[in-house]
């Protein structure tokens, strides 16, 4: 899918609306982000916020509202397709598989962007093009010495890595990473924060996180929602100063 003639944003949320039952969890909710940008998603527990990631990685289909990338519509297409567009994402909880190794993990990521159609009956090892871009991939997340380690042998922190791996692999134009700090030591926090201001300004990264003195050091622009809601949007050190934020998020 090309670029909209004129587009100026990587990424455009317009009035997006969802509602489970009678619960509305996203109303209304409107964002645009330039490309390049680093823009932090922040609210209490119950926001919306993974919500709103659902919604634009095509895991959940808005009720209204609009999903532009680029400037193209996407708001219908499946996930793979925005896979296809250039959008890639990480998840609250890590989905990767457990009993391969870190290399097919990285490698079945990429699988899903080739162009030729798959052959369920030909083995993974026929794709050694994937192979050698899942081992770089690994290599720059400092995992190669591990690719052929299954994931069930790995740390709860070098698990995350791989999840970023994954992701990196597929050389997204826009990357969603849904708290990727939870549940993370000192020490693997400083690792993966490292990692993710190592990506290229080529990548536009939009982050859900609730560890805000890290979360921050990585953003330039803050979103901040509550109830579903955008309430706060704009510079990082405006939203944080804003008393609407002190009161909905920070609780002074």
């Amino acid at each position: 899918m090309m670029t909209a003639p004129g587009s100026e944003y990587a990424l455009e949320v317009l009035n997006l609306n969802k509602a489970f039952g009678g619960l509305v969890v996203t109303r209304d909710v409107s964002l645009k982000v330039r490309p390049g940008e680093r823009r932090l998603i922040i609210g209490p527990n119950g926001a919306g916020k993974t919500t709103l990631f659902n919604q634009i990685s095509g895991d959940l289909q808005p009720n209204s509202g609009f999903v532009r990338l680029f400037g193209a519509d996407i708001t219908y297409l499946p996930p793979y397709k925005r896979a296809h567009c250039g959008l890639s994402r990480t998840y609250q909880i890590i989905t990767l598989f457990a009993g391969d190794t870190l290399e097919h993990n990285v490698s079945l990521g990429l699988l899903g962007l080739q162009r030729t159609r798959w052959q369920m009956w030909r083995p993974m090892s026929a794709y050694r093009d994937l192979a050698t871009e899942a081992r770089r991939t690994l290599d720059t997340v400092g995992l190669l010495h591990l690719a052929d380690h299954p994931i069930s042998d790995i740390a709860y922190g070098e698990r995350r890595r791989v999840e970023l791996a994954v992701a990196l692999a597929q050389k997204p134009r826009v990357l969603l990473l849904d708290e990727p700090l939870a549940g993370l030591s000192n020490t693997e926090r400083s690792t993966v924060q490292s990692l993710i201001a190592s990506i290229s300004r080529e990548t536009t990264v939009i982050m859900i996180e609730h560890d805000m003195d890290t979360a921050l050091n990585l953003a330039e622009t803050v979103t901040l929602l509550n109830y579903g809601r955008v309430i706060v949007d704009g510079d990082r050190d405006a939203v944080i100063t804003d008393e609407r934020t002190r009161e909905v998020y920070l609780g002074t």
